[in-house]
């Protein structure tokens, strides 16, 4: 019944959908009726969790375990998500990590490089994936991919974040390939890039601040004066991967508040 109001079914998979943003982007895909591959790293009882939601609107749902920097892991959770709804008709490349505050000049390179392995090469391999499975000349029938960034591509977080802002920016820059590549194929390729959104993942950022007496300057940093939810973002990538954005492609989205083009104040830099 909900599927048939809200239009053609589709089988969408989610990576890092256990919590935060991909979980938001999971249970609006839910309200849709369509379906819902849940990727997780670790938390199996998160991801059951929000199978449970999905399925409780009558959609489907399967949680798929899967490091997305492990090649055989990424293949495997394709072939599972498949298996279990169908041909894959959206991919949402969610799954990333950010660290602690601080200068590069105090990152150590094993944080750089889990950095990189994560936001890069994981977000790679699981576009890389998709391009496989939709892509009409391989097979598929076309699709949406959308990579989940940042506002910190725009303005390079200095004493804080340059890492995950370096990483961020790759996947404008694949969007824009991506989009050349997979549109002739029926494959569009988008960007949505979040400002401060209050998550699990940003929890120590909101922390620090508490710590420095600045957690009040947070909601300056926007024209807005707050920090976004995960269901802004995800109602961005809801429409990205719908049919409404059938002209869409080879776009970065800033879902932020007018972050992108207001003058932030550094949150973390002593002074």
């Amino acid at each position: 019944m909900m599927a048939a109001m809200a239009g053609v079914t589709k089988n969408i998979l989610v990576t890092g959908a256990s919590r935060g943003i991909g979980r938001a982007v999971a249970l609006l895909c839910a309200g849709r009726g369509w379906s819902v591959a849940i990727n997780y790293a670790h938390d199996r009882q998160a991801a059951d969790d929000v199978a449970r939601a999905v399925q409780a609107t009558g959609a489907a749902a399967v949680a798929l375990k899967a490091d997305v920097c492990v090649e055989s892991d990424v293949i495997g959770m394709f072939d599972r998500a498949a298996s279990s709804l169908g041909p894959i008709d959206g991919v949402v490349i969610n799954a990333g990590i950010v660290a602690p505050a601080q200068p590069l000049a105090d990152m150590t390179a094993q944080r750089l490089k889990r950095m990189f392995e994560v936001n890069v090469f994981g977000a790679y391999l699981c576009a890389r994936e998709s391009a496989r499975r939709m892509s009409r000349d391989r097979g598929g029938r076309g699709g949406s991919i959308v990579l989940i960034s940042s506002a910190a591509t725009r303005l390079g977080s200095p004493f804080e974040y340059v890492d995950y802002a370096g990483s961020k920016a790759a996947l404008d820059t694949l969007t824009i390939g991506l989009s050349k590549e997979l549109g002739p194929q029926g494959v569009r390729v988008n960007a949505v890039r979040p400002g401060l959104i209050e998550t699990g993942m940003t929890r120590p950022i909101f922390e620090q601040a508490r710590a420095r007496g600045s957690e009040r300057r947070i909601g300056q940093l926007n024209p807005l004066r707050r920090a976004g939810v995960p269901e802004e973002i995800a109602q961005m990538a809801l429409f990205l991967a719908s049919d409404a954005a059938s002209y869409v492609n080879g776009q970065a989205i800033a879902v932020d508040g007018g972050l992108s083009t207001s003058h932030p104040v550094v949150l973390h830099r002593d002074s």
